[in-house]
């Protein structure tokens, strides 16, 4: 598959995950599988992961498949999964907790 831009990303992510813009802001899209934000970009990796980890319930942040092992080293403790383009789960997210 041919590498996605952010507006393509955020796109196919709103497909497989049947979700809509998020309107509080927090996350790019919102769902009944969780709130997810896309990254298009390597070089965005990073603030997806810390925009994500304020979220609360299940969290997914969206990449390239290629990008994986950049997204990878970043996911470590924020408890957000990693989807690719195409809806497939690359990581697990973990179980949401209550925040105290």
């Amino acid at each position: 598959m041919a590498r996605l831009d952010q507006a393509q990303l955020l796109a196919a992510a709103k497909g497989f995950l049947a979700a809509d813009a998020d309107p509080t802001g927090k996350a790019d899209l919102v769902g009944d599988k969780g709130s997810a934000v896309v990254a298009a970009d390597p070089g965005d990796m990073k603030a997806a992961f810390k925009r994500i980890k304020k979220v609360d319930g299940f969290r997914w942040v969206v990449i390239n498949r290629e990008d994986l092992f950049a997204a990878n080293a970043l996911s470590i403790g924020s408890k957000a999964g990693i989807l690719d383009a195409e809806g497939a789960v690359l990581k697990e997210a973990d179980v949401p907790r209550k925040r105290m």
